[in-house]
């Protein structure tokens, strides 16, 4: 951790509600030159699993009406939800997956790690949800006035300077590799607000204020029974002295639906 009179930096280990700020790292991963994981098509009901591989979406498709950049903001308010130590992503074996999933909406979170451990997970999803996956992506946060202020406009360009460098990326469902993914970059938003309860107008008018950018996927809904994800990627930047060179990697054992008997 490196701090100075005007700033504070935190791995996602780290994050908290801090008076100054924070920057946080939601999934990393290892340097693998394979083609660039998916950000693939939204589904009303599973495909078949011949077609999981082969759906993709450009980045204004909506899911269940929300654009993807929308949906990471609602996933960083979820991963803010959760005391320290047992947020999403600290979980090493996946026996917190369900923790504060929205039930009844149409898609379903996963998480990466804080850059500190390889995670290896099991999470059983229910069936017909989208997946939304971290696989590289940076996040910050300050207070909106007072001393350590900062405008909109350079949130986003503190977060982005990492996100111009990526070096590789990989997502692999049950082996096969998937196609590019695309950054998706939010827009400011109140942290700490509910997930659902929240819109740009409340926004404007929280304590906080926060930006995140990065690579995501949004897979459709997968086939019931158990799939296994793996996720990788890199920065290759100096530029950015703390997660400039940002490597890990984490991996999902997925039970789609209940199992068989």
């Amino acid at each position: 951790m490196r701090t100075n009179p005007s700033r504070s930096f935190f791995r996602a280990a780290a994050s908290r509600r801090d008076p100054r700020a924070a920057r946080i790292v939601a999934a990393v991963a290892l340097g693998l030159t394979l083609s660039l994981p998916a950000f693939a098509a939204s589904a009303k009901s599973a495909p078949a699993k011949s077609e999981t591989h082969a759906a993709n979406a450009s980045a204004g498709t909506q899911v269940g009406g929300i654009a993807p950049e929308e949906w990471t903001v609602r996933w960083w308010r979820w991963a803010h939800s959760f005391p320290d130590g047992l947020m999403p992503y600290q979980d090493t074996d996946g026996s917190r997956c369900a923790m504060g999933q929205d039930e009844d909406g149409p898609v379903w979170f996963l998480a990466g790690t804080d850059g500190r451990f390889d995670a290896k997970r099991r999470c059983q999803v229910p069936l017909g949800k989208h997946l939304l996956i971290p696989l590289i992506n940076l996040y910050t946060h300050t207070p909106r006035d007072g001393k350590y202020a900062t405008t909109c406009a350079a949130l986003k360009a503190q977060v982005a300077v990492s996100n111009r460098a990526l070096a590789s990326a990989v997502i692999l469902i049950d082996g096969k590799p998937l196609p590019p993914p695309v950054r998706l970059i939010s827009r400011c938003f109140d942290p700490f607000a509910a997930q659902r309860d929240s819109g740009p107008e409340h926004d404007a008018k929280s304590r906080h204020h926060a930006a995140a950018d990065g690579y995501w996927a949004l897979l459709p809904p997968l086939p019931p029974g158990k799939h296994r994800l793996v996720v990788g990627a890199n920065y290759g930047t100096d530029k950015d002295q703390d997660y400039g060179r940002m490597i890990q990697n984490f991996e999902y054992e997925l039970q789609i639906g209940d199992p068989a008997i």
